[in-house]
Parts: structure tokens; C-alpha cells; sequence
């Protein structure tokens, strides 16, 4: 509306002469305060907790007052109801740490050993699932057949499951139980050519402690409320996700799958499960 009083007013003072705005050239003056237009706000007030908040660093530990640990590998399923908002469409997290990955905000390893041994580049890390197909089109003027080459990135769609490393120990000094995240490793379904699946492949491995200050600048869908500033570093230090474990650190180095099928395999991982919170229960005497 202001855009358009301007443009009469300067018309009636004989600075400006346009026929139609419709198809006459606008005035540089409208054009740019047309180009300064703010948007509006999506929301009742702009919301910078999260770009303020602080990534506490975690406390010091000594290695004398660690008298028990365990390695605990689990996978986190994005299509249970618990971790629906992994999928988010607006920002799945896939996206969020993939795009980490690419830009070189977070070192990645390979998925050779889970030791975070082998470091990958972003290049490699951008080509990871992504796919070349050649395309047939028609040039509009001369009708004429072209061939293009189409790079088909990585749908996040196709990753459905992650594998989360940590380790459980009890604090002497502080005699508590406590657990930390060591590494994150995005699973990518594999597909045949007609889109049907055939494995799933992890495709690197992310170490967590690195990637908690990306975590905390990244809203996560709270289902409950809208305007609690949670964070996905939130989300994995409160544990709020569902998973299961595949594996505990053996003399082996063996999975659950690799010696367990069936209602055994998901008893295993309840009984390793219930063993640690036995653990410390037993340490204290009523």
C-alpha cells in the first residue's frame, strides 16, 4: 500500500511517468524499498534461546574413580512412536548432521571399526549414497534429443535407523551411574534398481562429544509444546529417545544377532539392560 502511495505521489509531481506499472518499468526508488520488505514473523515473538544458550562442557572425571564400565551399542528406530521427531520433515536429523558432515563442521570416520580410527573427507562423505542417472530431454527451440547427467542425492527418507555407542561406568566420586555418548552412525537402506530393499549399511561414524554444540543449535519437535527451546542436544543428554541394544562389549567381539534369533535376541537385550540398572542397585544397602 505504501509502495503503491509513492508511486502516485511522485507520478502527480511530474518525477516519475508511468503508464502501467503492470508493464511499464517500476521506479528504482520503489524497487528498492520493495527489496527491503521484511517478512513477517512466524511466530508471537522471535525466539533466540537456543543461538544464546551454553554448551555446559561435561564435568571432569578421573580415571582412579572409575571402578566399573561398560561399552553398550544400541540402535534408535526413527519409526517408533518415541522418535517420530527424528523424521520431522521441516529438519529431519539425518539432515541436520549430514549437512555437519559436509560442511566440515564435524569430523566423521569411517565405519571400518567404531574406534573413530579412520578420518573421512567431506567429499567422500557427500558421495556416500548418492547416485548419477542419465536423463533424456528435449531442447525447447530445436526440439533436438540431449542426454544429462542427474546426481540423485540421498533421500532422508532412506535412513531409518541410527546406532548409537556409550558407555555406562559408576562414578566413586560422585557414587553415581552415569552414561555418555560416545558416537553416532546413520544407517542407510540399500536399495536394488526397482526400489525394493536389500540391506542397510552404516554409512560413518560421528563422535558425539564433537557434535553436541551442532546438537544444541538445532531445535528438535517437541509433541507436547511448541514453545519449549528443546534442543537435540537436549533430547540425547535427558534420554529421551527409544532404542534396543544389539551389543555389550565381549571377549568375542560378538553381536546379539550374531549367536540369537528370534524372542531370544530381544530377551538378551532386556536382561543386558536390566543387569546394568542391577548393578548399581546392589552397590547400596537399606
Amino acid at each position: 500500500m505504501k509502495i503503491a502511495l509513492k508511486l502516485f505521489m511522485l507520478c502527480l509531481l511530474g518525477l516519475v511517468t508511468v503508464t502501467n506499472p503492470a508493464f511499464g518499468q517500476v521506479p528504482d526508488e520503489v524497487r528498492t524499498e520493495a527489496s527491503d520488505y521484511d517478512a513477517p514473523l512466524d511466530d508471537v515473538v522471535e525466539k533466540r534461546l537456543i543461538e544464546e544458550r551454553r554448551v555446559l562442557p561435561y564435568q571432569p572425571i578421573r580415571e582412579a574413580d572409575i571402578f566399573w564400565e561398560k561399552r553398550i551399542w544400541r540402535v534408535i528406530d526413527i519409526r517408533e512412536k518415541m522418535n517420530l521427531p527424528f523424521a520431522y520433515p521441516e529438519k529431519p536429523f539425518f539432515t541436520i548432521l549430514m549437512d555437519a558432515a559436509v560442511n566440515g563442521d564435524i569430523t566423521v570416520y569411517s565405519t571400518e571399526d567404531d574406534k573413530f580410527t579412520n578420518r573421512l573427507q567431506s567429499d567422500e562423505v557427500a558421495s556416500m549414497g548418492a547416485t548419477v542417472d542419465t536423463v533424456i530431454t528435449f531442447d525447447p527451440e530445436t526440439y533436438e534429443e540431449q542426454i544429462q547427467i542427474v546426481r540423485n542425492e540421498i533421500n532422508p527418507e532412506d535412513v531409518k535407523r541410527f546406532r548409537i555407542k556409550e558407555v555406562w561406568f559408576f562414578d566413586s566420586e560422585t557414587s553415581t551411574l552415569e552414561v555418555r555418548i560416545l558416537g553416532i552412525a546413520p544407517l542407510l537402506d540399500v536399495k536394488d534398481e526397482n526400489g525394493n530393499f536389500k540391506y542397510e549399511k552404516p554409512m560413518f561414524w560421528a563422535y558425539y562429544p564433537e557434535c553436541r554444540e551442532i546438537f544444541a543449535r538445532n531445535k528438535v519437535f517437541n509433541v507436547g509444546n511448541d514453545a519449549s527451546p528443546n534442543t537435540w542436544e537436549d533430547l540425547f543428554e535427558m534420554r529421551y529417545f527409544a532404542s534396543y541394544i544389539f551389543k555389550e562389549s565381549n571377549v568375542h567381539d560378538l553381536r546379539l544377532q550374531d549367536y540369537l534369533s528370534g524372542v531370544d535376541l530381544l530377551m538378551e537385550a532386556d536382561k543386558i539392560k536390566q543387569e546394568i540398572f542391577n548393578f548399581e542397585h546392589d552397590l547400596w544397602s537399606y
